[in-house]
């Protein structure tokens, strides 16, 4: 499986079925690990229980109850996130059709389907924060990838173009 960047979040992978010229599946990036997770929250734990603990001793004792409310919160905040990663959007580029199939973080899904021959793929070049790619074609648009860095994003339109260029300028059977 090649990356669209060396340390790219979405990847490319080899077409999975005759006839598919490109395939892409793209995800949320997420820097920290399971492992990293639990690290993180045994050091919040540690702090807020010798902090609890200090205000305990010097009689404070109802800020140890907030102490055990911060470490709550920053747990399901990240719960949270992690749950949002699960969402993913996968692109398929056929002859006859590009679809973009999107779930979300609860498996809801939701697809597009367009016709090669006429799609526009937008994005800017050099691409900034907030540039998005957008997929154009006969009034209707859709925008991909809105989770990848700008960088990311540049390369997969870049990728989507190479692809349609082949796609349209191939009367038979396209092979790249």
């Amino acid at each position: 499986m090649a990356h669209v960047l060396p340390t790219a979040a979405s990847a490319l992978a080899a077409p999975k079925a005759p006839g598919v010229l490109f395939d892409a599946m793209l995800t949320p990036h997420r820097s920290l690990s399971p492992r990293g997770f639990l690290v993180l929250m045994s050091l919040v734990c540690a702090v807020s229980f010798a902090a609890g603990l200090a205000f305990f001793l010097m009689g404070a004792w109802p800020v140890v109850g907030f102490m055990g409310a911060d470490v709550l919160l920053i747990y399901l905040a990240f719960r949270i996130n992690y749950r949002r990663a699960r969402m993913f959007e996968e692109v398929v580029l056929t002859r006859d059709a590009l679809t973009v199939r999107r779930v979300d973080h609860w498996g809801g899904e939701k697809r597009w389907t367009f016709q090669p021959y006429w799609l526009q793929v937008r994005m800017d070049d050099p691409p900034e924060h907030e540039s998005q790619l957008t997929l154009r074609s006969h009034g209707k648009s859709l925008i991909i990838g809105a989770f990848l860095t700008p960088e990311e994003r540049l390369s997969l339109a870049r990728e989507l173009q190479r692809h349609l260029a082949v796609c349209r300028c191939a009367p038979g059977p396209v092979s790249i």
